[in-house]
């Protein structure tokens, strides 16, 4: 500590012992409610400090977030629910798509679909796929790109799903161009 600090500290230090004592010597008659009082609002200050310094961790596990760790690395933390969910890029929108290593294509919802370009109109539903509610139409089609980090796959192909979905699923016919596909310590490492 350089004498300048050490100087600004002592400072501080005699400041709040000032403020300190000047609180008291005006609530002389009621000592112990000002102490109740100086007490909770010790516990707030000292509970900021915490949440502040915390946050990033509080962040982390409330809503984990991917991260590109290197050229062609990206990792995947689980969220509370057991599911890897990851941002992409699709046709230079983000979408929101759920890991699903049990679904053989990407498909998008509607409202994904057309929020990255997609004529819905355009699209015959001429496929269906088995899910969780039953039997659903789906639309074979293309996009132009889809970019997760410093990836980028072009002419990918995906289906939109005419059913109710609340997410996007990221199958295998995206995930198989990967070289690795690991989970480890509740996070999906992909490696290109």
């Amino acid at each position: 500590m350089e004498a300048y600090d050490f100087g600004r500290l002592t400072y501080l230090v005699l400041l709040g012992a000032a403020v300190i004592a000047s609180f008291f010597m005006m609530n002389r008659a009621n000592l112990g409610r000002s102490l109740q009082q100086a007490s909770i609002w010790a516990l707030i200050f000292v509970g900021a400090i915490a949440a502040y310094g915390l946050w990033t961790d509080i962040q982390r596990d409330v809503m984990p977030r991917q991260s590109v760790i290197d050229s062609g690395v990206i990792e995947v933390p689980r969220r509370p629910d057991g599911h890897f969910y990851l941002t992409a890029g699709v046709n230079g929108t983000p979408v929101e798509f759920v890991v699903d290593t049990g679904a053989t294509e990407v498909v998008l919802t509607t409202e994904d679909a057309e929020r990255a370009g997609i004529d819905l109109d355009r699209l015959d539903f001429i496929g269906t796929a088995m899910t969780a509610n039953g039997s659903v139409r789906t639309a074979p089609t293309r996009v132009d790109e889809i970019t997760l980090g410093d990836i980028s796959m072009s002419n990918v192909r995906v289906y939109v799903n005419e059913g109710q979905m609340d997410r996007s699923l990221l199958g295998m016919s995206y995930l198989r161009r990967f070289e690795r596909i690991e989970i480890a310590d509740d996070q999906l490492i992909l490696t290109r």
